[in-house]
Order: structure tokens, then C-alpha cells, then sequence
């Protein structure tokens, strides 16, 4: 019993250590955030927590002002969840990102690099137009 324990416990680690890699702070690639991503359940979840500009033009709190829902637009920015992930079984992970510099919600793919960075994909088409973005920790 003890040698399937084990066996377990070598097969799965290293799917643990890449879910654990994603855990924490990062800054988007312009600087103008950092995301935090964290368990929420079975999925990881990934918060604005700090932004570069936190206030608008009038100095009030950037607000979710192009969101397609427009009983959204006066939500925060900052405390917003843009993602929620799952593993992808292949050691990256996959779901939703939602964009609030244009409102809309793409399919999204996250990945981390042999440097340390982490790709960030968002498509729409099915997979047809993507864009991605590459954040590196901010912790």
C-alpha cells in the first residue's frame, strides 16, 4: 500500500508544482497591473489587485465602464476577477479571460515558460483570431 502512496505522490507532483507556480502576483505586460491569481474551488482565479492608474480623469475608481453589460459599468476595476482556470492536464490551464479595456470576454490559455514569464492567450473565432501577452511576477 505504501509503494502505490509513493508512486502516487511521484506521478502527481509534478502537476502540483505547475499549479502552484501560477499561484501569486503578476504584472500584465504594459505595467498597467498586477493580477493576483489564487484558488477559488477547483479552479485558480485571477484579481486585479493593484493598478498603475487607479483613478480616472475625474479621480474617482477606474470603473468597468465598456463592459458589454451595462449594469456592470459602474463596477471597480481594481478587485475585478478576469479569469477563472482550470488545468489543462498538460501542465498549462484554460477558460475565460475578460478584458476590461474593451468589455469583452475571449477563450484564454496560460502557460508558463521556461523563463519564468507567463503566456497569457486570448481567442475568439474559435480559436481562429488570438492575441496573447506575456506577464512576468510582480511578488
Amino acid at each position: 500500500m505504501k509503494e502505490i502512496s509513493l508512486a502516487l505522490v511521484i506521478v502527481l507532483a509534478p502537476f502540483a508544482s505547475h499549479a502552484a507556480e501560477l499561484r501569486g502576483k503578476w504584472l500584465t505586460e504594459e505595467g498597467k497591473g498586477h493580477v493576483l491569481f489564487e484558488n477559488c474551488g477547483p479552479k485558480l482565479c485571477g484579481k486585479i489587485v493593484w493598478l498603475k492608474e487607479p483613478n480616472d480623469a475625474a479621480g474617482k475608481p477606474q470603473a468597468d465602464v465598456l463592459n458589454e453589460n451595462k449594469s456592470l459599468r459602474t463596477r471597480p476595476v481594481l478587485g475585478l476577477t478576469l479569469t477563472e482556470l482550470e488545468s489543462d492536464g498538460n501542465g498549462a490551464w484554460k477558460g475565460v479571460i475578460y478584458n476590461p479595456e474593451d468589455g469583452k470576454s475571449y477563450k484564454a490559455k496560460a502557460a508558463i515558460q521556461k523563463d519564468g514569464t507567463l503566456l497569457v492567450e486570448g481567442c475568439i473565432l474559435g480559436g481562429l483570431l488570438c492575441d496573447d501577452q506575456t506577464w512576468t511576477r510582480a511578488d
